[in-house]
């Protein structure tokens, strides 16, 4: 038994040490060669925009959900559905939001990135661009890692808009609730720190799927089972760490105010 734990706390070490080193490399790497803005851009489309479409319908129900869930239980305790807008809001801005969307771009996004790469390294395509003068960190790594650094903000955004409409739907044609009184309840119970709080976390999800998702595709090896292995590997890995690393990202911005 604890030479099995051994093994595994091994092995997870060495994995941490294998991205952080890659990190490292992106580090390297960007302030001594040109960027692949068309790389980038293209990146930027896969991940993002390919992405929305997934992540607006989670949320919007997500926020069906909430409003209806909060209306119910608070009209059994009070009489009436009060404050759903609050609970909608704070729920998914804060928290449900970045969460969601760092799960759902990690499960469509991540896995297509870990696949990629994970099926050039397996067929020795990384070692042709080594050949070829590129490093593969250059021109794979870093355009994946700002476009999801980008993209991933940018759809938690709408990811709380459509999550906020949807609980509106919901409080207004099902439980009664005036428009109005939802929207006021938000924009009087919420400020900037509630919003920076769950905008902040959407860079680092990002990060952190980034990074997990294009180790797993570098460090990829034994053929196509090799690459399912990897691939599968990396999405559970970034949903786990997501929301493991969300409740102390949580206790520390809220240690702050934030």
């Amino acid at each position: 038994m604890f030479t099995s734990l051994g093994k595994l706390m091994l092995r997870w070490m060495n994995q941490v040490g294998g991205a952080a080193d890659m990190v490292r490399s992106i580090g390297f790497w960007l302030v001594r060669s040109r960027f692949e803005f068309s790389q980038f851009v293209r990146q930027s489309v896969t991940i993002g925009v390919d992405s929305f479409g997934v992540t607006a319908l989670t949320s919007l129900f997500t926020g069906m959900v909430l409003a209806l869930q909060a209306g119910n239980t608070i009209g059994n305790i009070f009489g009436e559905p009060i404050f759903v807008g609050t609970i909608v809001a704070f729920s998914l801005i804060r928290e449900l939001g970045p969460v969601l969307t760092g799960v759902v771009v990690a499960g469509r996004a991540g896995a297509a990135v870990t696949a990629h790469i994970g099926t050039m390294a397996v067929t020795e395509q990384l070692s042709a661009l080594y050949t070829l003068g590129t490093n593969p960190t250059q021109y794979l790594v870093i355009p994946r890692m700002f476009a999801f650094l980008l993209t991933m903000p940018i759809l938690t955004l709408f990811s709380n808009l459509f999550g906020v409409v949807g609980g509106y739907l919901v409080a207004v044609y099902a439980l009664g609730v005036p428009g109005e009184v939802y929207l006021t309840d938000i924009n009087t119970f919420m400020d900037s720190a509630d919003f920076m709080h769950g905008f902040l976390k959407s860079f680092i999800f990002a990060f952190l799927v980034a990074t997990v998702c294009c180790y797993k595709g570098v460090s990829t090896r034994g053929g196509a089972e090799g690459v399912g292995k990897a691939t599968t590997g990396a999405v559970v890995t970034c949903i786990v760490m997501i929301l493991v690393l969300d409740y102390f990202l949580t206790a520390i911005l809220t240690a702050f105010g934030i």
